[in-house]
């Protein structure tokens, strides 16, 4: 799928991929109506990632009954003309993809025809892609209201988009960390301490027990294990509004040395400086 967006630079052009509910398995499996509509997931790669680098992660979630919508955002990926500051424009290609998603679903003919729920629509992001996906759920400045439910993973409030985080309440939040992540200064863990503390409820902070910057999204380990499957709990409780997940997200979250997670309306800060 192409995608285009208006953005503070101008007109953009954004592929996207999709990952679904099938039949069957591999490239060109049809998509499987029977369970359908499916909740929407739009998934945000970090600065310098392909989105497939993320596969593990959201195929699990198409596996587990959602449509992923995953952006290249312009000048994010590792090739030619990687430019960070470019990030003001992400949140509005990633509302540009809910709409055209959305449209596809009500098209006929469309590979999504019928498959997504439009009233059943979450961000999901990992790094500056989680910056992007916080931005466009809970910030003035591009907060879009079709969003009904947030994982952040390893991101930040980040300044350069403006606006005010949380001034206008938050759709549930799901944020994940490593607590050894310290080569991203910007996505370091007080980073999502900082915005933990400042959600309001209902939010959840899974600690990554040992867990750097990438592996727990990117690589069949343990913690991407636990990632994969409290997320998806996650979702299913707010988006499938199936309230006996979060129990089992509580159970699931806590696996001796490998991660721990809670809902306490504050966890103790990481320190430094985000």
């Amino acid at each position: 799928m192409q995608v285009t967006a208006s953005t503070p630079h101008g007109t953009a052009n954004v592929p996207v991929a999709i990952y679904y509910p099938a039949v069957g398995a591999g490239p060109g499996a049809q998509p499987d109506h029977a369970d359908g509509p499916y909740p929407l997931v739009i998934f945000s790669q970090g600065f310098g990632e392909y989105p497939s680098a993320y596969a593990i992660l959201m195929e699990a979630w198409a596996r587990a009954g959602f449509v992923v919508a995953a952006p290249t955002y312009t000048h994010t990926d590792p090739g030619p003309g990687l430019y960070r500051p470019d990030i003001v424009d992400h949140p509005a290609e990633l509302s540009a993809t809910i709409t055209a998603v959305l449209q596809d679903d009500r098209s006929p003919g469309g590979l999504l025809s019928g498959l997504v729920d439009p009233s059943e629509v979450a961000v999901a992001g990992q790094s500056d892609g989680g910056d992007v996906s916080l931005a466009a759920a809970v910030n003035t400045c591009c907060r879009d209201t079709r969003i009904k439910a947030a994982v952040i993973l390893s991101g930040a409030e980040y300044s350069v988009f403006g606006g005010s985080y949380f001034t206008d309440g938050s759709p549930p939040l799901l944020v994940t960390q490593g607590n050894d992540d310290s080569a991203y200064l910007g996505n370091a863990p007080v980073c999502s301490t900082n915005l933990y503390n400042a959600a309001p409820a209902p939010k959840y902070y899974l600690d990554l027990l040992g867990a750097t910057h990438l592996p727990p999204y990117t690589e069949a380990n343990g913690w991407e294990a636990v990632v994969a499957r409290v997320s998806t709990e996650f979702l299913n409780a707010y988006l499938r509004n199936d309230r006996a997940e979060l129990g089992r997200m509580m159970r699931d979250g806590n696996v001796a040395g490998v991660t721990t997670i809670t809902s306490a309306a504050r966890v103790p800060s990481a320190g430094g400086a985000c």
